[in-house]
């Protein structure tokens, strides 16, 4: 018996080798992606580039090769939210994780416009910057507003779509962000923030249970890493309350009809517990958008969740990039 069972066991790592040996790449890919540590703080900060644009010095990091994949943070992160997702998702593509101007490690002159459909303009000179033609776009919270932008604007360098929890024209902003945008444009947003700093349990508590289905996980080195740039200088409070005082009146007001119209693949991946952005807001955007590949909503998932998902992104981006 024992014998037999060795044999067996044998038969199944020889098969296992030749069928990995006639494995597509697309395996070894993952195989690759599975591999790789997570990163953190530390080591993406050390792969942060620079542009320098009219808009200013964007910050960004990038990895991979071949097709682009612009990677669009919420407020008030940056491109460190994407760092799961594109772990998983930079064998297969040139992945592209801008900071927002007012945001992160982007550094904007006083006078630089940050509402939303500057923002979108930004990522096309950033692009052109790059070289990059076309893009598949990844966006969440704030960041979608812009990606639909960015499509409208420059619908031929976009690829497809996948959007997260986000604003859509009838919910931006929603009602829970309007509080947020009365106290930027009474300029005391970062007052508020900079208790953060220095109370990390504070982090998790507030800001930390209302976007994360398990606060005890946002970290305090992500914590630093998302909010000391923000309060740096008094430059950069001011433009941090700025960015979020710019979302009223609503920046995607009249674009429904020109969504409509738009052939670009759209995926839909939706928090199931965000009490942010409305639940009807995933069904809107599959209406909208013509070609829409539907929706899939993430159980217990709130309005971060591609921090504490990824594996969910990068499925999904997967599926939509067919690769």
């Amino acid at each position: 018996m024992k014998r037999r069972q060795f044999m067996a066991m044998t038969a199944a790592v020889v098969a296992a080798g030749v069928a990995g040996a006639c494995a597509p790449l697309a395996s070894t890919r993952r195989a690759a992606a599975a591999a790789r540590p997570a990163t953190g703080v530390v080591a993406f900060a050390a792969a942060r580039r620079y542009a320098e644009l009219g808009f200013g010095r964007i910050a960004y990091v990038e990895r991979g090769s071949g097709e682009a994949a612009l990677f669009l943070h919420g407020a008030p992160l940056n491109g460190y939210q994407w760092r799961g997702a594109i772990d998983r998702l930079s064998p297969y593509r040139r992945c592209l994780a801008p900071d927002f101007m007012g945001l992160g490690y982007s550094q904007i002159p006083e006078h630089q416009s940050l509402a939303a459909d500057a923002q979108a303009e930004m990522l096309a000179s950033l692009l052109d910057s790059l070289a990059i033609g076309t893009v598949d776009i990844v966006a969440s919270d704030s960041g979608g507003a812009v990606a639909q932008l960015f499509l409208l604007r420059h619908p031929g360098r976009v690829r497809s779509l996948l959007l997260t929890n986000c604003d859509v024209e009838p919910d931006s902003p929603p009602a829970k962000v309007k509080p947020i945008v009365e106290m930027a444009r009474a300029g005391t947003l970062d007052e508020m923030t900079a208790q953060w700093l220095t109370d990390k349990s504070l982090a998790r508590s507030t800001f930390g249970a209302a976007v994360f289905r398990d606060p005890a996980g946002f970290a305090d080195e992500t914590i630093e890493y998302y909010i000391a740039p923000l309060l740096s200088t008094p430059l950069r409070r001011a433009q941090y309350n700025a960015f979020h005082a710019a979302f009223e009146p609503n920046p995607l007001a009249g674009i429904e009809a020109e969504l409509r119209r738009s052939t670009v693949p759209l995926r839909v991946v939706w928090g199931a517990a965000d009490d942010i952005f409305a639940q009807s807001d995933a069904e809107y955007l599959d209406r909208v958008f013509p070609n829409s590949r539907g929706v899939r909503r993430v159980p217990g998932a709130k309005l971060f969740f591609p921090e504490e998902f990824p594996e969910v992104i990068a499925e999904e981006a997967r599926r939509l990039w067919k690769v």
